[in-house]
């Protein structure tokens, strides 16, 4: 007995367009496809199904002189099943294409499905498991993991190396307060807010490094661009300063850019994207300009921020609407930075810093070269409140053949949640974590 071959909807598409194949020749040819019911249709005479896989729908058509009636009439939403049938031509079909049925077997009958077309935001997390299967979250899913490949890929192509860091960490951190604290054995550890001070110990032995891990933040923020739980791209390179970390940034962020537009015209067509802005992004040279220019920026449209103090939402939306692409901006007051960042030596007031923000997400990512004075970090941490025994080993990077060396952490749902054009980073990551929600 002959076992069929399943194609995809897509490969069902593609090779009827390949052959080129007129209405009466294409009913010739019988495929078998296998998926989930999406949607049903009956009427007295036939039985629309949408057939729903991984690459797309096709609506199948089953007559009431169909050998597949029967199956057809048993079929719910959700339902697995096996058809049988023959392309044919049609501009009212989703994609140009219906299948008219000849068999059909039933794998599984779905229960009543709890997701209707239209639900409230909180029965949808409630049942992020099933939404998992709406052709926005497929799409957004695909795109996430093109971002991810495509980060790997530019790293690699520049000969940097994948390493990683612990999760599980001492008291060390960029904001002390918003650690999650978790029992090891008998001593209290956390869950890690970044790579960067594991990493700026490994750039010694291998120089240009990158990772994509967790990252944590115990925020109490309801924003809809911040999880408590995301997927942390770092990147750290010797003999970096602040201008060529910026470039290595740009040039990651129009990589990922450029594959996504290649690949996921179909998927971002789905989302509603309107591409112009990302197509922008990538023909031009970003901005860059300084805190100070920014604040000048900022007070001739209207908003008066105090020097010293760090943009806030609305700053960084009225910001990012001023240029046609992400902008960076540098040299934030040295005061309210992390302890690692160092002061400019032209003017103390300033770190060697950048953020780089983008219109309707806000910051993307965060850089800066690494100070190489010892007792300025110390009396930074102390302020803070640290305990400085935690960074003894961070200290000792310094103390044996310190180099200049920059670095940045890119928020990678903030990237997806940008280029797909979301509303809330919740739907960049299938199943988030916010400050009111773990679960499922």
């Amino acid at each position: 007995m002959q076992v069929a071959t399943f194609l995809h909807v897509d490969e069902a598409i593609q090779l009827a367009e390949k052959e080129k194949l007129a209405e009466q020749a294409l009913s010739k040819h019988s495929v078998w496809l296998r998926g989930w019911v999406y949607r049903k249709r009956e009427l007295k005479e036939k039985i629309f199904l949408v057939l729903r896989d991984v690459t797309g729908i096709l609506q199948c058509v089953v007559l009431t002189d169909s050998e597949a009636w029967d199956n057809a009439q048993k079929l719910t939403i959700e339902s697995s099943f096996e058809v049988k049938g023959k392309l044919k031509k049609d501009k009212r079909a989703p994609n140009g294409y219906e299948l008219q049925v000849e068999q059909i077997n039933i794998i599984s009958i779905a229960e009543d499905f709890p997701i209707r077309k239209y639900q409230s935001t909180e029965l949808l997390l409630d049942y992020r498991h099933l939404w998992l299967r709406s052709r926005k979250m497929t799409a957004i899913l695909k795109i996430r993991h093109t971002v991810f490949q495509a980060i790997r890929e530019f790293f690699i192509s520049k000969g940097y190396y994948e390493f990683h860091a612990p999760i599980i960490v001492p008291r060390i951190a960029e904001e002390g307060p918003t650690l999650f604290e978790v029992k090891y054995f008998d001593k209290k550890a956390y869950l890690t807010q970044t790579w960067q001070l594991y990493a700026e110990a490994a750039i010694f032995a291998l120089e240009k490094i990158f990772t994509i891990a967790p990252s944590f933040r115990a925020e109490k923020s309801r924003t809809p661009r911040h999880l408590t739980e995301y997927w942390h791209t770092e990147v750290e390179a010797a003999w970096l300063g602040l201008d060529e970390i910026m470039d290595v940034a740009e040039e990651m962020v129009k990589h990922v850019i450029a594959r996504v537009l290649e690949k996921h015209k179909q998927e971002l067509a789905l989302l509603q994207r309107d591409t112009a802005e990302l197509e922008t992004a990538l023909q031009k040279k970003w901005k860059r300009i300084t805190y100070d220019e920014a604040l000048k920026l900022l007070e001739q449209h209207g908003m008066k921020v105090k020097w010293g103090k760090d943009l806030r939402t609305l700053e960084i939306e009225k910001l990012t609407s001023l240029f046609d692409t992400p902008v960076f901006v540098t040299h934030f007051p040295k005061e309210i930075m992390a302890f690692y960042k160092p002061a400019s030596k032209e003017n103390p007031k300033v770190a060697l810093c950048f953020d780089l923000l983008v219109r309707n997400v806000g910051e993307l990512i965060g850089g800066s070269e690494r100070d190489n004075d010892i007792e300025a970090m110390k009396k930074a941490l102390k302020k803070a409140g640290e305990n400085l025994d935690a960074y003894q080993f961070y200290f000792d990077t310094r103390r044996y053949g310190a180099v200049k060396h920059s670095g940045f952490g890119l928020g990678t749902e903030r990237l997806i949640m940008w280029l797909c054009g979301l509303q809330h980073i919740r739907d960049a990551i299938a199943f988030p974590r916010t400050i009111n929600r773990f679960y499922p």
